[in-house]
């Protein structure tokens, strides 16, 4: 349990040297109590203290970390319910589900298709970042086979079985990959806490509900194990979800021994739809780590979406660098189109320009990631931003014509920014949908 912000008073220097960049010895108790500082900051506090202090210093849900070098996936850490709140800091792994039944051609071919599981969006590489391979065979020797061929993906491995000696088996072709093994139970918990702790792997738990979960993960602590993940998967979404919350908010509200860790859950629906909308639920509502069986492009992408924009800071958008682009082979007679630095913005309007093949720049303004209309709203995209972005040597040395095409839904703008600029003004789309359509009819009627 953590300590309060007077326990943890008594124990540091009570100096009031302002080092750790608070007032008084109390106001740093008091942060660190709460999750806001780290021991780091104070350079004073002793051994002793430090030790007695850790309980206090640690996030109310354990950061649990495993895969390979470079690929290390790492869950946990959060502090709030609600990503408004602050934000939500560690993306779920989401990965898919190999059984070790498959043949060598059929293995084969679901590690290509795993392999092609990653995908541009918003100037960011997505993809699946976790690959389990589960012992369905109920054999040890296609089981370590299968996870030796997994291991070549260089992916974070979960290795799912009910036999701590297969996990044992398994573990010892990809140790160096520090896998993840799944999952210790009420009648396994003592054999499975064993190979994890000699193997330096974290374990995930399962039970017949969070209660028991709770309990088993007090037992394997004491056994010495400390990275766990629990599995609160249940028999409905609805029953999952609950639980997911649950651990969520029994780990920062109350702080409830045997909950603060990540959660991990495996959706093995055979109606892919159903399959899919469980896996949303997972991703918005807590999980750390989502597998399914899944494999497909068009279904892995949205999950990978969601979970993109659920972990993207709301106090700091996406940007990209404010300068001018351009799309194709542009000549200095190639139309400009001027929008904001936001990701989600250019790269629609990249795209669309590109889909047009009309060659074209595309002049970026730095609004603080805003989008059209909110950076028009809050002056951060003004015809005097324009009109010197258009006067800057970038562009006239790059543009030999004197005409811009500006987003339809700030058409209000463009009598002050002809003024401003001395350019002609045309009023593009209000969707960028439209430009296609737009660049190959009305510019080059223009």
């Amino acid at each position: 349990m953590a300590l309060k912000a007077l326990d943890v008073f008594k124990l540091l220097p009570k100096t009031n040297c302002k080092k750790c960049g608070c007032p008084t010895c109390l106001a740093f108790a008091m942060k660190l109590a709460t999750q806001k500082a780290t021991l780091d900051e104070c350079p004073d506090v002793s051994a002793e203290a430090r030790a007695q202090l850790a309980g206090a210093a640690a996030p109310p849900i354990r950061l649990v970390g495993f895969g390979p070098e470079g690929k290390r996936l790492e869950v946990g850490a959060e502090t709030v319910m609600f990503r408004h709140d602050e934000s939500f800091f560690h993306a779920p792994g989401i990965g898919v589900v190999i059984p070790d039944t498959l043949d060598a051609a059929a293995l084969s071919a679901r590690l290509a298709a795993v392999r092609a599981l990653s995908f541009m969006r918003v100037g960011m590489r997505i993809g699946v970042n976790v690959v389990a391979v589960e012992n369905v065979s109920g054999a040890s020797a296609p089981f370590v086979a299968t996870v030796k061929a997994a291991k070549d993906l260089g992916l974070p491995l979960v290795l799912i079985t009910t036999q701590a000696a297969h996990a044992d088996a398994a573990v010892a072709v990809c140790e160096a990959e520090r896998p993840l093994i799944h999952a210790a139970s009420g009648s396994t918990w003592e054999a499975f806490a064993q190979v994890a702790k000699t193997r330096k792997c974290p374990l995930a738990i399962a039970g017949p509900d969070l209660d028991a979960v709770a309990a088993l993960a007090v037992q394997v602590r004491k056994a010495g194990v400390d990275d766990l993940i629990l599995d609160v998967s249940a028999g409905t979404v609805g029953a999952t979800v609950q639980a997911l919350t649950a651990v969520r908010r029994l780990a920062l509200k109350r702080k409830a021994d045997g909950v603060g860790f990540p959660c991990l859950t495996i959706s093995r629906q055979t109606d892919a739809g159903q399959n899919f909308a469980d896996c949303c639920a997972f991703i918005s509502k807590y999980a750390g780590v989502v597998l399914t069986t899944l494999s497909s492009p068009e279904q892995i992408v949205p999950l990978l979406t969601l979970s993109q924009n659920l972990y993207t800071d709301p106090r700091k958008p996406v940007q990209v660098e404010p300068k001018l682009y351009t799309v194709g082979a542009v000549t200095p007679q190639s139309p400009l189109l001027i929008t904001t630095n936001f990701s989600l913005t250019y790269y629609t309007v990249q795209s669309e320009v590109e889909s047009s093949r009309v060659p074209a720049f595309i002049g970026v303004l730095e609004t603080d990631g805003t989008s059209v209309l909110t950076a028009f709203a809050s002056d951060k995209l003004s015809s005097e931003k324009v009109a010197a972005f258009l006067h800057s040597d970038v562009v006239t040395k790059a543009v030999a014509h004197r005409k811009v095409i500006i987003p339809g839904y700030i058409a209000a703008m463009s009598g002050a920014l002809a003024d401003d600029s001395g350019w002609e003004i045309l009023v593009g789309p209000r969707e960028a949908s439209g430009l296609p359509k737009y660049l190959k009819t009305v510019w080059q009627g223009a």
